[in-house]
């Protein structure tokens, strides 16, 4: 399994527009389109995750630059979400004499 970025999505595009453009390649297992926590709206990129490397591979030189819905595409490998830091921390410290 391959887990792609999208970027540069128009802010009319559905889940069903990605998935059909990347099934073209191969199965799609999941789709993801970021939303503004907020507001609800679509933030202008997603996440694609297909069951086959080669698929996948095929679906970023096949996508990647063309047009969906009035926008140039940008589609490559998903990199690792950064490491957060590990929360907490800010409570009081020590014990007072």
């Amino acid at each position: 399994m391959k887990r792609l970025y999208v970027g540069n999505l128009s802010f009319d595009s559905t889940e069903d527009d990605v998935r059909d453009a990347f099934s073209a390649f191969g199965e799609v297992t999941s789709t993801h389109m970021v939303t503004d926590r907020d507001t609800g709206r679509p933030r202008g990129f997603g996440f694609v995750e297909m069951a086959d490397s080669e698929q996948a591979d095929a679906a970023i030189a096949g996508l990647n630059g063309t047009n969906l819905g009035g926008r140039d595409l940008t589609v490559n490998e998903a990199r690792p979400r950064p490491e957060r830091g590990g929360g907490g921390g800010g409570g009081r410290g020590g014990s007072r004499w």
